[in-house]
This record gives structure tokens, C-alpha cells and sequence, in this order.
């Protein structure tokens, strides 16, 4: 009898659904259902080729692969599967294969877009696709974009892939130029070249500004037994110049005919006099003042406010802002809508009565006009809390900066939903004859929308306006009460460099880039040497100067703002398909002016030397270049040599002084005098200014096979200052602190690149700056080591956990419990375990640690 044929149905049929990061797809299984399966691509699966390695073998005699883009074939892209994505690909590609349906759900904008595309054009997939966008990761949201899936815009796609090769075009072409003509490993860029100048620029600026000292009369007055300030503003029947009344330029009076500068002697002379003298009040002006709220935040004013107040930088800010968004606690992150849906209108209004009350409640929702950017390529909400209610900052149970921009981001949009802040400011003039002193005042009558939310600002004088100060009550020629006069000195002050929320809040403005991409550019001039940050300022190096200025010169057009504005608007008429995208990337790099012929052309005309030579206003008798190992400057001495010496990458431009750089020379004939010698070696000791900053050293350059010994100072040691006694100290680094009391082991003090540092039993542990490195004791060092160590990004250890080990489950024989940015987590060897909010991890005993592992742990 022949056997009864089996039948197998296959019931493990599942719908895949593809997002760029594990955060974001943990976060989205928590709202479907077991038939679905959630899988990461882990952003780009295809990309140009980064280096010769990438090229795939076919392509490799190509004369054209290099470049990535066949630019004789309809500038056709030239993808490669980057190998840290091959295992991705590979995976992705296995879980299809259970899959009877696929959904993209990368995110909305332009660049979520084009992935979803390169993700269908290595998958190829043979089953239903469907496009899912989303601008917030909640349960609704989710099934709502479930609900109504699309096809992939091919217009988006475009828009990117145009962005991405124009981009390749100008960076790959400009570049070697460089190159050539500068110093190898130098980059440049369609938007980050444009960013260089624009700071460079602000440092020329400086550089030409004309430093002017000025005077006034500070003076304390009391009315109805209350005192307040004022100051001299006009006497002798002239104003009294302030910083704003000079050019900055020539340090010059702008209108000489208005004004009058009062110097020390003269100022202090009137002080004296006005003590004397009754004054009275001869003017009180009282002005209602509404101020309304700003809209909530798009990508730009998120990167700047956090910037301001959290110190963030662009990259940071977007990195965290990413971490909200995937874990679903606010809406897309980059967007240059300030539009609110209904939604969150409502939710935002609902919180506001309910945290507020209602006279904080305008009768209407507001709404706000504002610039979008051209084309589909943004979310179409500002950036808010995500959800129909929003969770209050307390209650998230986020910690450290997820928490805080957590906390500025609901801010900022309750804010935006709530009535007008009402304030009231008075100016009073008082008068003696023709000396005219004024106060001013400010109070708050109904804090409205600043209940919530005070705006940042890059001016500190704006934060000083901002105060609410409060004047006694008086009348017109009420007699008032002298209590002080003092004489005040002033200096006007150069151009402010750009911070970051500065840059971006111009970049923006002028239309250079998009918001997506301000904290790329910003991070990229950072990274490769064009700018150091100094505090919150953004200094360019001499580098950026010589690049900026041959760029200037020879390939102006690719630095213009207008120029780079309108590509920009190209890229976005393309998205919205209006532009063909191949006769715009033909125009723009093989047209007659376009950036090919032009290189070709502009390359036999640059000359290496000059192209890495400038001279800086105000420094005639000096020439700066940039070499191999950095800049240098020369000079013709009094005899009619020439000499060169380096300039410390620390010096900014705009500080360069003649007397700094004839120093650096008199150190360079004369040798720096010694501090004084080494009692055991009976060397001398020197403090020197190199490419890194000041250093001491150890006898001098001799023949000898070794280099003298060199240390570098500790932060904020200033060269000046430091002795003998310290450089000695600073030589015998690592140094011998003492042996711990209760360990007995030996605990060394060093300086690193990351700063001072305890090392014990090979485990380094950084000493914070209120300790003195060199009067550091072994009190101190046991103390520091009492604390618990930081990791990378912040996390600390909180408890340790002695366990046997299990070499099949990979368990070592110690485990950590941390706290880092993000939470708490587990350490296991060289592989973290992420715990949930709701346990109590430090209860646990060893068995219980290892337990957790074994079913929670993704190999």
C-alpha cells in the first residue's frame, strides 16, 4: 500500500518590517503584533565606494570608479555594500524569506527615503512591498501608518541621490586640488568649504578690528528710600560715547560732531563733581510691552537652544534628540515645519489648563507663520513630546541629557500654546543743568508663556535685558537722593566668533545646507582641522585660512553663499520634480563654467607656494604657510635672513600678535633661557611653545640618538608661571604618589593626552580639575579613587559581582553593574545587557545576575 503523501503548511509566515536602528525597532514591536517581525538595516546598506577596496572587481580599471560616479553615463552611481553591512544585508535577506509581506518604515525625510530604495535594490524582494512613514513612534501612529502605506517617492529618491553625487562631485574634484597645492589629506566640500569661509571670515574680521577705550559715570540715586543705578549718558550738552557709537574698524567715532569720549581722568573728575550737585528727575516714560512665544522647535532652533543651554553640540544634540525619537518619546527630530497638528494642539492646550489654569489659556490655538523649506523633504510637525497626551519630563524616567532635552523640548512646546507675557518698561531721565543721567526698568506684570519657557540667547547683554528690574516709584522733578558716582572703564570689543548656534542659526538664514545636515557639516570642519572649538567659539586654524583664501581666489563660486543657496533650492525643486536631475549635475559640472573645466583650468594657474602662503592685516612683515606638519610663519630678520618657526595649533589667527611671533623667533636663535638645571643630570630645563602647546623639556637638541625628554603643562597651567621646582616634577612623570593603605599597591600620578591621571595596576583613573596636579597627596589620590569610575559617555560603575564563570555562555567571572547616560545596564566582558526601568538590579545576588544574562542576552 502505497503511503499517503504529508503535506507541511507553512504557519511561520511572518510581515518584516525594516527601520534604520535596534532602538527604533524595539520600540515598534512593542506596538505590533507576534506575525510581525522587526529587523534593523542599521542606516545605509549601499553607498559610493570610500577608497579603492570598495570597488568592485569589474570596476576596479575604470577610470571613472575611483570617483564613484560614471559622469559619461548619465552620472550614474557606482553603490557598494559597505562590509560592515554585508552580515546586515545577508541577515535581512534570510528573514524575507519567511516574510509574505514587507514594509519600509525607515524615516520620512529625504534620507530615510533613499534608503528604503537601496534597501528594495539589494533585497529584491519577490513579495508585497509597501512604504510606512511616521513622524512619531507611538502605538497610533504606528497603526495608523500601517493603515495607509504608500509606494516609495522616486522624486525624494532623486533629490538625495543628486545631493549625494553632487556632493561626491565637488569634494572628490576640489579636494586632490588641494592637495596638489597645499598639503596632502586635505578635504573640501560643497557645504563645508562655504561654513570654513564664513567663519574664516568673522576671524578676518577680527583681525582687522580696531580696539577703542572709552569712559563713563556709573551712579547710584534713592527715591522713596530706594535705591537704583543709572548712568551718564550726555553732559556738556553732548552725548557720551558707548562701544556702539565707534567704527570697528578704525576705532574711530562714527559721527565725532555728536558725541564726546570721556577718558579716565575726565570721568573721574565729573564723578566727583556730580556728588555735589542736585539732580531731579526731568522725564518718566512707562510703556506696556507683549511679548509672544516662539513657535516650537524645528531643527535648527533645537540645535541652537541646546547649544545655548545645555552646551550641546549640533552632533550631540541630533545623536540624543535620535534616542528620544526611536524610544517614542517626542516626534521627528528633523523638520523645518513649526506647524502643530491638531493632536498635539490639543494635548499641549489640555496641559496647560491643567498645569497653568486657564488665564494661561489663550481663547484660540495660535498659530505661527514661518519659513518651511521647499519640497517634500522634512516631517510635517515641528519637533514636540510624541503621543495625543504628553508624558510631564518627571515622569519619563529618562536620565542625564535625554532627560534635559526631553525637558527643553516640552518646555518649549507648552510654551508656544500659552498667552502673551505682559511686561512694563520704564525710562526715567534725570537731569542737573546739562548732565543727563538715565535709568531704566522692567517688571513683569503676568509672566505668561514664560512661566514655562525663557528663550536663550548668544548675547549675554540680551540675557542682561531680560531681568526684570524694578525702579522706585517717581514723578518729574521729584528732588532725588545722590548716594554714588564712580568713574568706569570700557573697551570696545571685536566681532564675536561664531559658536555653533550662531553658525547654524546663519547657515540657516542664508540657505546654506539643510537642517539635516548642519550637525554633519559643523562636526566635519571640526574633525579634519579647520576649526577648534574654544569654549563655545569657533576658531579657525591657519589652515582654514590658506584654504579658505586659495578657494577664494581661484574657485570662488564654490564657496558663495548665493551660489551654494540656489543649489540648495535646486536639490528641492528636484524633490518636488521640477528639475530633471541629470541636466542639472551636467549643467553644474560639465557645463562650459562648470566645475570640471574649471579645476582643469585654475589648476595650471596656481602656483603651490603662494597657494599656501597669506599674509594677516596688521602683520605685514610676516608671511604664514601651512606645511606638512602644520603652520609656520616667516620672516626677514634685521640682518636679511630669513627664519621660520612654528605656530602652536592652540594660537588662533586673530590673537597673533607682533610681539608673540617675535618671541617664537627669539626662542628659535637664542634657545629659551633655562629655567635652571637638573641637580642629577646637570641639564638645563626649559619651558618651550611647540605645534601642541607649551611643553617643558630636558636639556637641549643635540646630535644624540634620543630626544631630549619632554612633558607636556597640565590644562590651564600658563607657561609664565611655571618653576623650576614643577618642570622637575612634570619630567619625572609617571610619578610615585604613595602605596594605597589598604591594598598596599603603588598608585602612579601621570599626564596624558586626555589630561592628569592615577595609574594603579594598569587601570587609569583621570584627576578632576579642582585637585592641584602637583601638590596632589596620597590623601587625594585615595579619594578619587573612592569614586566610582566613569566609562565611556559618561557611565560609572555601581556595584561588581563576583560569579563562577560559564565559558559556554560566555560569562566572565566578574560583572558590572553601570549607570551610564541612558540607564542602567550590565557589563559582561566586552558586551553590555541593557536592564528595564522597572527592576532593581542592585538587590541581586550573583546567581540571580547570571540567571538575567542567560535569557536576556542577544549574542
Amino acid at each position: 500500500m502505497a503511503a499517503t503523501p504529508q503535506f507541511k503548511i507553512d504557519m511561520s509566515k511572518t510581515k518584516l518590517v525594516i527601520v534604520e536602528s535596534p532602538t527604533k525597532a524595539k520600540t515598534i514591536r512593542k506596538f505590533l503584533g507576534a506575525d510581525y517581525a522587526v529587523e534593523s538595516c542599521m542606516g545605509h546598506v549601499r553607498d559610493l565606494p570610500q577608497s579603492s577596496k570598495d570597488i568592485p572587481a569589474k570596476f576596479k580599471k575604470e577610470k571613472w570608479a575611483q570617483l564613484g560616479v560614471n559622469v559619461d553615463k548619465k552620472f550614474e552611481p557606482l553603490y557598494c555594500i559597505p562590509k560592515d553591512k554585508v552580515k546586515i544585508v545577508k541577515n535581512l535577506r534570510e528573514k524575507l524569506e519567511d516574510a509574505d509581506e514587507l514594509f519600509l518604515a525607515t524615516d520620512e525625510d529625504r534620507e530615510g527615503e533613499s534608503i528604503s530604495w537601496h534597501l528594495t535594490e539589494v533585497l529584491k524582494p519577490k513579495v508585497p512591498m509597501k512604504r510606512m512613514v511616521f513622524h512619531e513612534i507611538t502605538k497610533e501612529a504606528i497603526q495608523a501608518a500601517l493603515k495607509n502605506t504608500r509606494a516609495i517617492d522616486q522624486n525624494l529618491v532623486k533629490a538625495q541621490e543628486a545631493r549625494r553625487v553632487l556632493d561626491r562631485l565637488v569634494g572628490y574634484t576640489i579636494s586632490p586640488l588641494l592637495w596638489k597645492k597645499v598639503a596632502y589629506g586635505l578635504s573640501a566640500g560643497r557645504v563645508q568649504s562655504v561654513a570654513v569661509r564664513m567663519i574664516v571670515e568673522k576671524e578676518l574680521d577680527r583681525l582687522k578690528f580696531k580696539k577703542s577705550a572709552y569712559s563713563g559715570v556709573a551712579a547710584e540715586f534713592a527715591a522713596q528710600g530706594k535705591t537704583f543705578e543709572a548712568k551718564l549718558i550726555q553732559t556738556e550738552g553732548k552725548k557720551v560715547a558707548t562701544g556702539k557709537d565707534f567704527d570697528g574698524l578704525t576705532g574711530k567715532l562714527i559721527n565725532p560732531k555728536d558725541f564726546l569720549i570721556l577718558d579716565p581722568k575726565k570721568a573721574q573728575a565729573l564723578a566727583e563733581d556730580f556728588l555735589k550737585r542736585p539732580f531731579e528727575v526731568s522725564e518718566v516714560e512707562e510703556k506696556p510691552v507683549s511679548r509672544k512665544p516662539s513657535p516650537p522647535f524645528i531643527t535648527s532652533t533645537l540645535q541652537q537652544e541646546s547649544n545655548r543651554k545645555l552646551g550641546l553640540s549640533s552632533r550631540e544634540t541630533m545623536q540624543v534628540a535620535q534616542k528620544l525619537y526611536e524610544q517614542g518619546f517626542i516626534t521627528y527630530m528633523r523638520t523645518d515645519s513649526i506647524f502643530l497638528s491638531k493632536e498635539a494642539i490639543d494635548a499641549t492646550r489640555a496641559g496647560i489648563q491643567k498645569l497653568y489654569g486657564k488665564e494661561y489659556l489663550p481663547a484660540a490655538p495660535r498659530t505661527f507663520e514661518g519659513k518651511k523649506a521647499k519640497g517634500a523633504q522634512e516631517a510635517h510637525e515641528a519637533i514636540r513630546p510624541a503621543g495625543t497626551s504628553f508624558q510631564l519630563p518627571e515622569k519619563t524616567d529618562l536620565l542625564g541629557m535625554q532627560a534635559k532635552l526631553y525637558d527643553l523640548i516640552w518646555k518649549r512646546t507648552m510654551a508656544s500654546q500659552m498667552v502673551d507675557a505682559k511686561q512694563k518698561q520704564v525710562s526715567v531721565k534725570i537731569l542737573n543743568g546739562k548732565d543727563l543721567f538715565s535709568a531704566s526698568g522692567m517688571t513683569i506684570e503676568f509672566p505668561g508663556f514664560l512661566r514655562a519657557y525663557v528663550e536663550g540667547s548668544d548675547d549675554p547683554e540680551a540675557d542682561l535685558q531680560e531681568r526684570e528690574v524694578i525702579l522706585p516709584t517717581m514723578k518729574v522733578k521729584e528732588k532725588l537722593q545722590n548716594k554714588k558716582f564712580a568713574a568706569t572703564e570700557h573697551e570696545t570689543k571685536p566681532p564675536a566668533r561664531f559658536t555653533e548656534a550662531s553658525l547654524v542659526q546663519t547657515m540657516e538664514k542664508e540657505g546654506i545646507g539643510r537642517p539635516s545636515t548642519y550637525a554633519s557639516i559643523i562636526g566635519t570642519i571640526i574633525d579634519r582641522g579647520y576649526v577648534r572649538k574654544a569654549g563655545t567659539a569657533l576658531t579657525p586654524t591657519f589652515t582654514a585660512m590658506v584654504v579658505s583664501d586659495l578657494l577664494k581666489k581661484y574657485l570662488p563660486k564654490y564657496v558663495d553663499l548665493q551660489f551654494t543657496s540656489k543649489m540648495e533650492e535646486s536639490l528641492d525643486e528636484i524633490a518636488d520634480g521640477e528639475l530633471d536631475q541629470l541636466a542639472y549635475l551636467k549643467q553644474i559640472y560639465l557645463g562650459d563654467d562648470g566645475l570640471k573645466k574649471l579645476v582643469e583650468t585654475q589648476e595650471k594657474n596656481i602656483l603651490p607656494e603662494e597657494a599656501r602662503t597669506i599674509e594677516l592685516f596688521g602683520l605685514k612683515d610676516f608671511k604664514f604657510h601651512v606645511g606638512r606638519y602644520g603652520a609656520y610663519f616667516s620672516t626677514i630678520q634685521k640682518n636679511g635672513e630669513p627664519i621660520s618657526a612654528t605656530i602652536p595649533d592652540s594660537e588662533a589667527p586673530s590673537d597673533t600678535t607682533v610681539e608673540y611671533l617675535n618671541k617664537l623667533i627669539e626662542q628659535k636663535i637664542n634657545g629659551t633661557d633655562a629655567l635652571g638645571k637638573d641637580p642629577k643630570t646637570k641639564l638645563p630645563v626649559y619651558v618651550l611653545s611647540g605645534r601642541y602647546g607649551p611643553y617643558v623639556q630636558l636639556g637641549d637638541i643635540g646630535d644624540e640618538k634620543e630626544k631630549p625628554k619632554r612633558q607636556g603643562l597640565p590644562p590651564g597651567t600658563n607657561a609664565e608661571d611655571v618653576t623650576l621646582e614643577q618642570a622637575l616634577k612634570l619630567l619625572e612623570l609617571p610619578a610615585v604618589v604613595g602605596a594605597h593603605p589598604d591594598t598596599k599597591v603603588e598608585i602612579k600620578k601621570g599626564l596624558g593626552r586626555f589630561g592628569p591621571y592615577l595609574l594603579v595596576e594598569g587601570e587609569f583613573r583621570s584627576i578632576p580639575k579642582t585637585y592641584d596636579f602637583f601638590g596632589l597627596t596620597l590623601e587625594d589620590a585615595v579619594e578619587i579613587l573612592k569614586t566610582p569610575k566613569k566609562g565611556k559617555r559618561g557611565s560609572q560603575s555601581l556595584k561588581e559581582w563576583e560569579v563562577k564563570a560559564v565559558p559556554k555562555e560566555k560569562i566572565p567571572d566578574k560583572i558590572q553593574l553601570m549607570s551610564g547616560p541612558y540607564g542602567k545596564y550590565l557589563k559582561v566582558g566586552k558586551k553590555n545587557v541593557g536592564l528595564p526601568k522597572d527592576i532593581e538590579p542592585e538587590k541581586w545576588n550573583a546567581e540571580e545576575v547570571v540567571k538575567f544574562i542567560k535569557e536576556n542576552r542577544k549574542e
